[in-house]
């Protein structure tokens, strides 16, 4: 697979299981290097702009994204798969997925959505993309997504602020576009605290499958899947594939 658009930490052929990961605003395959596990091999999506890709201008659509993920996994689809998208990554995989059906190639075993309202309805949060950059990275770092490494580095964050800017812009942007449910199972994650993602917008994720809904609730905020690592994992890889810590 090329490995611009895809980064896979712990390269494992003999894997029955893959599991592709789709990471929230501003985030990179770094952030989620430690989802590995011997028996699923973990692909983790790597957006223009950022890690090695710096030089890349950054894509604002999430149309742009998932067509060139939909030109670039099909080599990997020869063995059963999941994705799991958070935030931004919601957005993606579950557009992917749609994509994958209308090209009539293989589905996900199973969709995880995570930190993010079911996309047929409105969004209530006011757009965040367009704020002048004060007021922006503000509002940003009100998510508590960003490490303390780099908020006390301000050459650090003016590098990442196009790239949180691009990532906004691109999921504030998103517009619905109905068709059928998906014939595949989704679970839909939450933090119990998240204060941009209520329950009754994260259970309408229901209305785009076919098949079976669960919702799981996690202690914390918009990154719950931070502090609460082992409960997620524990979920998405299953009690006896929990990753190595």
């Amino acid at each position: 697979m090329p490995p611009n658009w895809f980064v896979c930490p712990k390269p494992n052929p003999s894997a029955k299981t893959r599991l592709f990961i789709f990471p929230y605003a501003g985030g990179g395959p770094a952030a989620f290097s430690k989802w590995t596990t011997n028996n699923i091999e973990t692909y983790i999506a790597h957006y223009p702009g950022r890690g090695s890709r710096f030089n890349e201008p950054p894509l604002k659509r999430i149309d742009a994204l998932v067509e060139n993920f939909l030109r670039e996994i099909q080599p990997a689809l020869d063995k059963p798969f999941v994705f799991f998208g958070h935030s931004l990554g919601a957005l993606i995989a579950f557009g992917l997925a749609r994509s994958l059906r209308r090209g009539s190639l293989p589905q996900p075993e199973r969709l995880f959505l995570s930190a993010r309202a079911a996309p047929h309805l409105p969004d209530p949060n006011p757009p965040l993309h367009a704020l002048p950059d004060d007021e922006f990275l503000q509002a940003v770092k009100n998510f508590n997504g960003i490490p303390a490494e780099i908020l006390n580095q301000p050459e650090a964050l003016t590098l990442l602020l196009p790239i949180l800017r691009a990532d906004f812009e691109a999921a504030e942007t998103y517009r619905y576009n109905d068709e059928p449910p998906l014939d595949l199972p989704i679970v839909a994650l939450s933090g119990d605290d998240d204060p941009r993602v209520s329950r009754a917008e994260l259970e309408g994720w229901a209305d785009q499958t076919a098949a079976r809904f669960e919702a799981s609730y996690f202690p914390g905020g918009h990154f719950f899947i931070n502090a609460e690592f082992d409960l997620v994992a524990r979920l998405i890889f299953g009690v006896s594939h929990a990753p190595e810590k």
